[in-house]
């Protein structure tokens, strides 16, 4: 006799329709990936049978309207020279420029969808890393992409950001690789800084004059891009956290808990010029978080001071060097991609001419 507990209508009713969503988005991500694929290989036709042998070979600009006519024809929208000539970009950008059948007869040949790569991401998606030309650079995205679930529109946001180069310019040089291999990694304090810290979502203007109160509430009602731009692993806590020491009460501008390292990272934020005095106060702040507030499996405390300008000489003479306290810049509109890529490409040149 089957003695399980019958659920109430309610609960059945939720427990069917999670059953259809769940469904519908196993199907949503199946469909997307056949496309992927299809257009992949799509892509791969239309190169090898212009090369046909030769990788040197002209673009035939005949070829692609003929396709884009008869499939218009044949299966409707969604066939134009436009497609068509992103699917053959596609096909270069991951074919690593290998023509596995360059020497068949292009007639006669039977076709399968190319299932020998390996797609995560949606069409969308690699309409955008296609066109990134650095390939260490797209990987990056793409691996980071993958693990974070990035939409379509985070990810735009995230190459026009720059982030790449931003992440790379924080960095020890022999650390860059890692980048395009494995993504960002968190595995040290360090590891979360990226200068500077790009805000333009906030619809702040840089040459207007605003407090820092509004510079906080800005960030809060848009919580979401801000964590966004943290990087991976952030939770939020808490914003002008009050504790009480000495019968005193200090308030830290914001709280954040990052999963992935273990620990605490205190943000405060500065409009004004960054001063002796406000690497003290975070020092305060973070102390105390590691002698009151920390259970003993997590790690030390993070401090960091969002500020317009950084001097990098005060914060050595300031602070001791184990400190884990952090001067970050930020700026209110997107940086120039061009001279950030110029910068790293000649600090990666820098540090291989030295080794």
């Amino acid at each position: 006799m089957n003695k399980t507990k019958s659920l109430n209508n309610e609960q059945l009713i939720k427990n069917i329709e999670k059953l259809i969503l769940q469904a519908r988005k196993q199907v949503v991500s199946s469909v997307n990936t056949v496309m992927v694929y299809t257009y992949y290989s799509i892509g791969k036709m239309i190169v090898e049978n212009e090369q046909k042998g030769n990788k040197r070979a002209e673009y035939g600009e005949a070829t692609i309207p003929k396709i884009s006519q008869y499939l218009t024809n044949k299966f409707g929208k969604g066939w134009t020279v436009e497609n068509l000539t992103l699917m053959r970009k596609f096909f270069i950008a991951y074919s690593n420029n290998e023509i596995s059948n360059s020497k068949k007869n292009f007639v006669n040949t039977v076709y399968e969808i190319d299932i020998t790569k390996k797609f995560a991401l949606s069409w969308s998606h690699y309409v955008i890393l296609m066109r990134i030309e650095n390939i260490a650079e797209r990987n990056f995205y793409e691996i980071e992409c993958s693990k974070q679930n990035w939409s379509v529109r985070q990810l735009s946001r995230q190459v026009n950001s720059s982030l790449y180069e931003r992440l790379a310019l924080s960095r020890k040089k022999e650390e860059i690789l890692k980048l395009s291999t494995k993504g960002q990694i968190l595995e040290k304090p360090s590891d979360i800084i990226k200068n500077p810290l790009t805000l333009e979502f906030l619809g702040l203007k840089a040459d207007s004059s605003y407090t820092e109160t509004k510079l906080e509430q800005s960030i809060i009602n848009k919580l979401q891009e801000f964590l966004l731009e943290l990087g991976k692993g952030f939770l939020f806590e808490a914003r002008q956290k009050r504790f009480t020491f000495n019968e005193q009460h200090f308030f830290v501008d914001l709280v954040f808990y990052n999963r992935l390292l273990q620990c605490y990272v205190l943000i405060d934020l500065k409009i004004d010029k960054l001063t002796h005095q406000d690497l003290g106060q975070m020092q305060m702040y973070v102390n105390y978080y590691d002698r009151y507030v920390i259970k003993e499996n997590e790690k030390p405390t993070i401090g960091i001071l969002l500020c317009k300008e950084k001097n990098d000489a005060l914060i050595k003479l300031t602070l001791p060097k184990d400190s884990n306290i952090y001067a970050q810049e930020y700026k209110l509109y997107l940086p120039d991609k061009k001279l950030l890529q110029a910068k790293l490409k000649e600090w990666i040149k820098d540090f291989e001419n030295k080794n």
